[in-house]
């Protein structure tokens, strides 16, 4: 396990999600909207990935030799993806009933992929670098999103990639991700997210140029009831979007 004297992490965030762990690939349980989610966000991950590192995605794995960090990965549902693709992954969870289910999955799938119990903070002042962070759903579960996000900058290369993805904060979003998800559709246990913690994309903006990282896009992940489904959107960043930076 990675130790660090300075962390961000919340434990009784992290007692919910281990609470879930058991649940990660199932795609019928408590992680269902991030099953329905997951090809939304892969689509936009590779895309950046492909335009910032040049990368080919009809190759058949475009992001060999790229070094991926999936920061709170839960049961690998990015992990793998990244993994198939040809990166060198690693993916840490502050959550250790998580790390077992990950793995479990990834040698079942004949995946190599390394996974650890640990922290941003952690991995940091152990010196890791990465070519990519990706940092999805996780930014709003923190105490201190200056300091996580400063540590996830210093994980970069320099021209490395950080990929974050997190929850607006309005009323929209109250009704959609707190009332909606938790209590209506009952996708996920209610407290799942404490809606003051939600960020705007102009404080997100802020927080990670002060991180030292350079935003360059952001787009919104807008779900269709009609459709069952989740899609990109250039402006609605309304409930959840995602944002891409580089360190220069």
């Amino acid at each position: 396990m990675l130790q660090s004297g300075t962390n961000t992490v919340n434990a009784a965030e992290i007692a919910k999600f281990e609470a879930m762990a058991a649940e990660w690939w199932d795609l019928n349980g408590k992680f269902k909207p991030l099953h329905m989610l997951n090809p939304c966000r892969l689509d936009y991950i590779t895309s950046q990935i492909a335009a910032e590192f040049a990368r080919d995605l009809d190759d058949p794995q475009p992001f060999k030799g790229l070094r991926i960090l999936d920061i709170g990965c839960g049961g690998g549902l990015l992990c793998e993806p990244m993994a198939r693709l040809g990166a060198d992954v690693l993916g840490v969870d502050a959550a250790p009933r998580n790390i077992p289910v990950a793995k479990l999955h990834a040698e079942q799938s004949g995946l190599k992929i390394d996974y650890r119990v640990g922290t941003a903070e952690a991995l940091a002042a152990a010196g890791e670098q990465f070519d990519i962070v990706l940092n999805m759903e996780v930014v709003e579960h923190v105490d201190d999103p200056l300091g996580y996000l400063t540590a996830c900058r210093q994980l970069l290369v320099c021209g490395g990639l950080h990929i974050c993805s997190t929850l607006n904060r309005n009323s929209k979003s109250y009704v959609f991700a707190i009332i909606g998800a938790e209590h209506v559709m009952r996708w996920l246990p209610k407290g799942t997210h404490d809606w003051a913690k939600f960020i705007t994309p102009e404080e997100l903006f802020a927080l990670l140029q002060k991180a030292g990282l350079d935003p360059v896009d952001r787009k919104g992940m807008v779900f269709n009831p009609l459709t069952w489904s989740w899609s990109l959107s250039e402006r609605d960043l309304s409930v959840n979007y995602v944002t891409a930076s580089i360190k220069p």
